[in-house]
């Protein structure tokens, strides 16, 4: 597959419609660290799909009677308009306008919310151009499928044959507004990046695990611990770029490459203790990206580390498979098997709890992707 194959090249034009979706974040387990040009991964990551931590999307469009050249849109976060966010849907627009040509043709009002603080650790980028592409899809759907067919019969252009196609360029899409997002848009584990023992993989889309799962893996866990729900020190597009002559940035992607081809076995077999270590390393070892990189920061903040060592203290007294995983800031992903729920449950309540900004966290598990909303 080939960015060709995204390319619309004859569509008609509808008046107006709209289209909601909402689509869940993402963890990375072996994490995407640094890019090349078009969005493209340094190295390939894998993550679980969420479930409660989500982005929901309302899509609004009118055609323009003098389309212009520049693109006209409208974003409300929140009930409120929000000019903050224009630029960076913007952007996203001149990205993928070869493949959706219909864009300057259309007045869009994009009302967009989340379950989750904005900008604190959590991959709101992610479920939120996750959620606009399919969103642009769905529009996509309308201006290319017979206008005279009923709509039961329009909306099997997206459960029937063009299923498949229909994910595939909304994860092309997302990649291009925030490389992350390509991963959210189904689930339950995502490889997004070519890596030579993973059939089908790719950098330009997020695919499905393609292998055998153990039940250890399935209904996982992940209780976000919430340190600092502040905007991000350093955003995510700052921090890639930080990888670029970076001096141990070779070694770093081929750690990934050997963490998702150890992770294979691991997944097929079940094995938590592996699990552990490859999940935990990837998580400091892409802070230490941070701290080895120029300008150099720290992401972590004091609470961060006491709950490691508290978890850590934990999986040792009790043989516990609770780990911890972290994305770039100071939030703790906390994460453990469902056979473990209840007291894993009670020990974040008792022990850890108290190092969240006003005790708070949220409780998410494993997702299975995005949902087309009825309007």
């Amino acid at each position: 597959m080939t960015e060709t194959n995204f390319v619309l090249e004859r569509y008609s034009k509808i008046d107006s419609g709209s289209h909601s979706w909402s689509s869940p974040s993402n963890i990375a387990l072996v994490k995407y660290w640094g890019k090349k040009d078009n969005q493209i991964p340094a190295n390939p990551s894998v993550s679980f799909t969420l479930d409660a931590c989500k982005t929901t999307t309302t899509l609004r469009y009118e055609k323009l009677e003098n389309p212009g050249e520049s693109f006209s849109i409208d974003v409300f976060f929140e009930g409120k308009k929000n000019e903050a966010f224009k630029p960076k849907i913007e952007t996203f627009f001149e990205r993928i306008y070869r493949y959706m040509p219909f864009l300057k043709d259309y007045h869009f009002i994009i009302e967009t919310s989340n379950t989750f603080p904005h900008s604190s650790g959590i991959a709101s980028s992610a479920s939120g151009m996750s959620a606009l592409a399919l969103c642009l899809m769905s529009v996509e759907v309308n201006l290319t499928s017979d206008q005279t067919l009923d709509t039961e019969r329009s909306r099997s252009v997206i459960e029937g044959s063009q299923e498949h196609y229909f994910y595939q360029k909304a994860s092309f899409l997302a990649r291009l507004g925030s490389g992350s997002a390509c991963r959210s848009i189904e689930g339950d584990l995502i490889v997004w990046g070519s890596h030579k023992a993973i059939e089908g993989s790719s950098d330009l889309f997020g695919i499905k695990y393609p292998y055998e799962v153990h039940e250890n893996f399935k209904n996982y866990h992940d209780t976000i611990l919430l340190v600092d729900k502040g905007e991000k020190q350093v955003s995510s597009s700052v921090g890639h770029n930080l990888m670029h002559n970076h001096p141990f940035a070779e070694t770093r992607f081929k750690q990934a490459h050997d963490n998702l081809s150890q992770l294979i076995d691991v997944f097929k077999e079940g094995d938590l203790k592996t699990f552990i270590e490859i999940v935990e390393s990837e998580a400091l070892t892409l802070h230490a990206m941070m701290m080895t990189s120029l300008p150099y920061f720290i992401l972590m903040k004091p609470n961060t580390l006491e709950i490691i060592n508290r978890i850590w203290k934990y999986r040792q007294d009790t043989g516990s498979h609770v780990c911890f995983t972290l994305d770039a800031g100071a939030n703790v992903h906390v994460l453990y098997p469902e056979n473990e729920v209840e007291k894993v449950y009670e020990f974040i309540n008792n022990e850890l709890v108290a190092f969240c900004q006003n005790g708070h966290y949220l409780c998410d598990r494993i997702g299975f992707g995005a949902k087309k909303l009825t309007m």
